[in-house]
């Protein structure tokens, strides 16, 4: 999906987001840790994409900026603060939101300087930007803080750099490390970390998210963008902008032919495949692929399981159809063909016409197999 940022999007930016619903035992493990004396230097933040991590990381930076070296230390009440909330107006909270904090340092995909194309992955002159930024002494007294986001989307050489760094953690300091994948780490960094696990959040919650930043959104759209987004609010508001429901739709009508052992319309296909063309092309390229996986994920799902929300009347019915017509191994073999396909496409700029009608033809072939 497209990294340009929408009003929606915008507005739920971690930076500048003040709420976090959902995710009260984190921040509790995180306020006790400081009320105990036992901060770790770095935690492992994890969790899908979108269910509130980073925005989870900002928060706890606000809150040791604004607490300084007492940030764990009871109030004049004799108690210590039970939440990370700071108000948005706070000038504190505005400064971290502007990028203005000489005590926090952001580490996340930059533009390329030659190509100026953003990169696929955070690089090792960045770390080592990093290793200079921890090597001062904090500029306002509390602590030095870095959020890393994410972590996973480092390179080998990047991450050996800043394994270092965790081996021997400069002191009033503290590293924030987003990952959506955390599988993909090294271990030597994953053991030197505290780990933090965020769940999805419950429908309800994803809804009131949903409606509170992307107030636009039909209500009879809510409840489909929720299930699709699979407890992330951040999935949800992402798909809200790009029309997410209706490309959803029109993926699940140009498969429904497969379903009833037809071929696929060839001039729907080109249809979808003419919009592929320029910058909006590419994005409406990416969302594409995101649902087809998305489709094939939650067909298997309903195929295992026996039952699903549906995010559409009727969803069910044609995924029941479709999924039978093969085994849940072989339509797991497709999904994985169709993400390295579409991977391989951005990575080589390989023509997105094409790589659709293949993709599609995956499915189809394997929709003929009528494999028992």
């Amino acid at each position: 999906m497209a990294k340009a940022e929408t009003p929606e999007t915008a507005a739920f930016s971690p930076r500048t987001t003040a709420d976090l619903i959902g995710h009260a035992e984190a921040e509790t493990a995180l306020l006790d840790a400081l009320a105990e004396g036992k901060l770790h230097h770095a935690w492992l933040i994890t969790g899908p994409r979108g269910i509130g991590k980073a925005t989870l990381a900002y928060r706890f930076a606000r809150h040791l900026f604004a607490h300084g070296l007492d940030a764990g230390a009871a109030d004049m009440f004799g108690g210590a603060p039970a939440s990370l909330a700071m108000d948005a107006e706070d000038p504190l909270f505005k400064r971290v939101a502007a990028g203005g904090h000489p005590d926090l340092m952001v580490l996340e995909r930059e533009e390329n300087p030659r190509t100026k194309v953003l990169r696929d992955e955070i690089v090792i002159d960045q770390v080592r930007e990093l290793s200079g930024f921890f090597a001062m002494t904090p500029a306002e007294g509390g602590f030095r803080v870095a959020i890393i986001d994410a972590i996973d989307e480092m390179n080998r050489n990047a991450a050996n750099a800043l394994l270092k760094l965790l081996e021997e953690p400069p002191s009033r300091s503290v590293l924030l490390l987003v990952a959506h994948a955390p599988g993909r780490l090294l271990p030597t960094i994953r053991s030197r970390c505290r780990r933090l696990a965020l769940r999805p959040l419950p429908e309800a919650d994803v809804a009131a998210i949903l409606t509170r930043h992307a107030p636009n959104t039909p209500v009879e759209e809510v409840r489909g963008l929720c299930r699709l987004a699979d407890g992330s609010p951040g999935r949800a508001l992402a798909l809200a902008a790009a029309g997410g429901l209706r490309h959803y739709k029109a993926i699940a009508d140009l498969l429904s032919p497969l379903a009833k052992r037809q071929g696929l319309d060839l001039k729907a296909v080109n249809a979808l495949a003419d919009k592929f063309s320029g910058r909006e092309g590419g994005d409406l390229f990416r969302l594409t692929f995101e649902l087809i996986g998305l489709y094939l994920v939650r067909m298997v799902r309903l195929a295992a399981t026996g039952s699903i929300d549906e995010a559409m009347m009727g969803e069910g019915a044609g995924m029941r159809a479709l999924a039978g017509a093969a085994r849940l191994e072989r339509w797991g073999e497709v999904w994985e063909k169709i993400n390295a396909l579409a991977a391989r496409a951005e990575a080589v700029n390989l023509d997105r016409r094409q790589v659709l009608v293949a993709a599609l033809g995956t499915i189809e072939r394997c929709a003929r197999s009528h494999v028992p």
